[in-house]
């Protein structure tokens, strides 16, 4: 099987929601305050601690619009934080919810139809290996399987 590499929300992205950039719906981002375990942030890749200030905002993963760069709602932590770069394992975070959803994308940003799968939460990194046995694969997202919102990247290395 094949090494993966997990890829939380790059800093300068990061850096300039927190700097008033627009978000994919060309909006502010919001400011709000946490209130738990229920906003993890997309550059750490930890929970937002209750009482924090955060952000939340339309995010789109992917380097241009097209029909499949899907948007979603996420969490960032207002202040910095540092990124997460436990690169090679998944995040404890991602252990929260009971299952996500896995999908793979090929060189055009654009998913490859039938990679898609809801997994356990402990089978996250099996699931990414598996799906990078098909070479059409070039990285694939986590995302909520209730919700859709974008969790992580994953490419194989």
């Amino acid at each position: 099987m094949s090494a993966i590499r997990i890829h939380a929300m790059p800093t300068e992205t990061a850096e300039a929601f927190r700097s008033g950039a627009l978000d994919a719906n060309g909006q502010r981002p919001e400011e709000h305050v946490s209130n738990g375990p229920g906003n993890p942030c997309r550059h750490c890749l930890d929970f937002i601690a209750p009482g924090e200030p955060m952000l939340v905002l339309a995010y789109r993963p992917f380097p241009q619009p097209q029909p499949y760069a899907e948007i979603g709602p996420i969490f960032l932590h207002r202040k910095a934080c540092m990124r997460f770069e436990n690169a090679e394992h998944i995040p404890e975070v991602l252990s929260s919810s009971p299952t996500y959803m896995i999908r793979g994308y090929g060189h055009d940003d654009r998913i490859i139809y039938g990679s898609g799968q809801v997994v356990a939460s402990k089978d996250i990194e099996e699931a990414a290996r598996r799906l990078f046995e098909d070479t059409d694969i070039v990285y694939a997202h986590v995302r909520s399987a209730s919700n859709n919102c974008f969790q992580c990247r994953i490419d194989a290395r």
